[in-house]
């Protein structure tokens, strides 16, 4: 071992200067005196290599013991930070993902409280006509289909009967805005199903809300499979 690699063993271990200049006191027959200097007592470890091998192996492992302390304490700490930066991501993200159902429940709860107070809104609320354009009949609609379930609403009824309340299919005699099969089903909504477009829109919408959930469920499940 190199005098210069021992003075670096040395100055990173104080444990380890001090206990070398000890042993070097005793090698040279001299009474070891109390020295609190620090950089003379590096200075002097230049003869560790005149050591013997044993006693230069335990100054090394002291000052290795020690710089190994210190990574372990470094690493402890950057692992601790990591840990509390990882716990605050995961936080956000919980109370982000909690806020979106907050909101996602708050505008369910608002549809529902709309439709509610839409599907109240019976056939028997409109005036009995011999006949109606679709303007009328899409204005019926308007008001008994809550707002942000109309359009899916709408898009059914253009596919299925372009808005017209006494189109009959003719091959399978499906009748109506809703093509409902037989047509007489929608007679649970008033016995004017055939003649009143009230009546088949309250229909059409229960049908909807009951079976899918909404109308824009029930266009979902068209669009893929193109009935409903």
């Amino acid at each position: 071992m190199s005098r210069i690699s021992v003075r670096g063993f040395a100055v990173a271990s104080a444990t380890a200067v001090t206990a070398v200049g000890s042993v070097v006191g005793v090698a040279s027959g001299s009474v070891a005196q109390p020295n609190n200097d620090a950089e003379a007592t590096a200075a002097d470890t230049t003869l560790l290599a005149d050591l013997p091998a044993g006693q230069q192996a335990q100054v090394q492992t002291a000052s290795l013991t020690q710089q190994a302390d210190a990574v372990a304490i470094q690493a402890d700490a950057s692992a601790k930070k990591d840990a509390e930066q990882a716990a605050r991501v995961a936080a956000a993200k919980t109370a982000q993902a909690k806020k979106a159902e907050a909101e996602k429940a708050a505008k369910e709860a608002k549809e529902r409280a709309e439709a509610k107070t839409t599907a109240s809104r019976s056939s028997s609320s409109f005036p009995v006509q011999s006949s109606y354009t679709v303007a009328q009949i899409q204005a019926m609609a308007q008001q008994m289909v809550a707002s942000g379930q109309y359009q899916c609403f709408s898009n059914i009824v253009d596919h299925e009967s372009s808005w017209n309340y006494q189109v009959v299919n003719a091959s399978s005699g499906a009748f109506g805005l809703f093509q409902a099969l037989p047509g007489s089903k929608m007679a649970s909504a008033g016995a004017d199903w055939q003649t009143n477009p009230a009546t088949q829109i309250k229909w059409g919408l229960n049908y909807m809300n009951s079976r899918y959930g909404s109308p824009c469920e029930a266009w979902t499940f068209w669009q893929a499979n193109h009935w409903y």
